[in-house]
């Protein structure tokens, strides 16, 4: 008995849209995960240390700029 006959072909299909779909959620991902560690810190520091309210907040805009330049998209290499 013949297999049925099956629309889909191995490797046809665009995939544009899943690929920038991933992109979005790993580039989102990223920098959300940034913002809850600088929260964290912020709060941890204020509420929990000595530092207080001025010394929680340099500090989370110091990690916050290091994580900024950490994490911005850089070009593809080229090959």
């Amino acid at each position: 008995m013949a297999g049925q006959a099956s629309e889909y072909h191995r490797g046809d299909m665009d995939i544009h849209a899943q690929q920038a779909t991933f992109k979005a959620v790993m580039t989102g991902s990223k920098w959300a995960s940034l913002v809850v560690a600088v929260g964290i810190l912020f709060f941890t520091l204020w509420f929990c240390t000595t530092a207080g309210f001025g010394g929680a907040l340099v500090t989370a805009i110091v990690v916050a700029a290091i994580g900024g330049a950490l994490l911005r998209s850089r070009p593809a290499p080229a090959h």
